[in-house]
């Protein structure tokens, strides 16, 4: 990409840049232009009023992880070296009171887009999902670890996969290396905690049959150390499935793993949301006791690109760039480059290899229902095994 055109619209602030790069008439000449739309809950409206400020503390919480991946966006495409294709990027506030994506469509003012990619979920994902369809535009769900509901769709792409693709790379790594251990799905009441429990039920029972020996433990507010002992072999190895996203239930089934008696050979795979709870990152609770849990993204930051976004972002705003920063910086490099090289046929070229930024990707078709060919959306099934020990993590498997 010789020449690129940003039209960024965001606040003025030491967090935030705005760019208005408007490329040589002579460059676009030469080389086609491709239109991405990058979407991000700002909530720029309501930041401001009658054009000041109204935040005198600093940004609230909630804006923070769309302003990061937005400026993690803007490094990308300010770093992006010659290649085939000149990129008009556009930002869009996804929250905006006027001008939201409802607005836009009915506007048909993302007509003309080549690429959507979005930070969003729920109402805002449906709708891109929806539209990207209609008009056979590739739409990357960037951070949203859900489908939405979406059926027959083949032009969404998610990359932050869903609970369901967690259980089954847990699954597979049981089957594959601990078929005959003993494993016990510990659980509380919950919707979340059925859906785990029926998504393992399923994977374990396809052929009429159970090919694991999965036990199901259930417990209330407390999980006593002593019961979970009596349940457990110490002649054998155990593995214990954390099947809750509660950070409580996390908590109490880690210290009751950690109290156990060394003689009793676990280990605890938890939920891929396990890597945010702050209450296990805690040296001295689980002095070398390891938690274990799925996730798409693992990153040394040894890399060249890692680098790349590192000094920017320290010379833009004085910081380290958050995960959320660099889950932006890869999500707009890797598919913006995509599309100039495959311009009219990037759904199935999706897994290049030769445009890795950070992560490996292995984004396959789901099909929900047997019976249909279309596939309902592409989702990313290469997950890492991470581990967590003392507050540091590394990559286990």
């Amino acid at each position: 990409m010789n020449k690129k055109i940003f039209r960024l619209s965001l606040f003025v602030l030491a967090v935030v840049a705005v760019l208005n790069v408007t490329a040589q008439t002579d460059s676009l000449k030469k080389m086609p232009t491709y239109k991405v739309g990058i979407f991000a809950p700002l909530y720029l409206d309501s930041m401001f009023s009658n054009n000041t400020f109204r935040y005198k503390q600093g940004l609230p919480k909630f804006i923070v992880p769309a302003v990061e991946f937005v400026q993690g966006a803007e490094i990308a495409l300010d770093s992006m070296k010659s290649g085939n294709g000149n990129i008009d990027a556009t930002i869009y506030d996804s929250k905006s009171y006027t001008k939201n994506i409802s607005y836009l469509i009915n506007a048909k003012q993302l007509d003309n887009l080549d690429l959507i990619i979005g930070s969003v979920k729920d109402a805002d994902y449906k709708q891109l999902a929806d539209f990207a369809l209609a008009k056979n535009i590739p739409f990357i769900s960037a951070t949203y670890p859900n489908d939405g509901g979406i059926t027959a769709n083949p032009f969404t792409v998610i990359m932050n996969s869903t609970l369901k693709a967690h259980c089954e790379a847990i699954y597979s790594y049981l089957l594959q290396q601990h078929g005959t251990d003993q494993i016990f799905l510990c659980r509380k009441n919950g919707t979340q905690e059925d859906k785990v429990a029926g998504y393992f039920k399923f994977l374990n029972e396809q052929d009429g049959r159970a090919l694991l020996n999965i036990k199901t433990l259930n417990f209330d507010s407390t999980i006593s150390s002593s019961y979970l002992q009596s349940k457990l072999d110490s002649n054998r190895k155990s593995v214990i499935i954390g099947g809750s996203l509660d950070e409580n239930f996390a908590g109490n089934l880690g210290a009751a793993c950690y109290d156990l008696p060394a003689v009793y050979n676990r280990i605890l795979i938890g939920m891929p949301n396990w890597d945010g709870f702050a209450s296990l990152q805690k040296k001295d609770d689980f002095k070398d006791f390891p938690f274990y849990f799925t996730s798409p993204y693992y990153n040394e930051k040894k890399d060249t690109y890692s680098k790349i976004l590192m000094s920017a972002y320290a010379k833009k705003f004085k910081i380290k760039p958050s995960d959320m920063a660099f889950k932006g910086f890869e999500t707009v490099y890797l598919f913006t480059k995509l599309l100039t090289k495959y311009p009219d046929d990037l759904i199935n070229h999706i897994n290049d290899k030769t445009e890795k930024v950070f992560c490996d990707y292995n984004f396959r078709p789901v099909v929900l229902k047997k019976e249909t060919a279309t596939p309902d959306y592409f989702e990313n099934k290469h997950l890492y095994f991470i581990k967590l020990l003392n507050g540091a993590t590394s990559k286990a498997w």
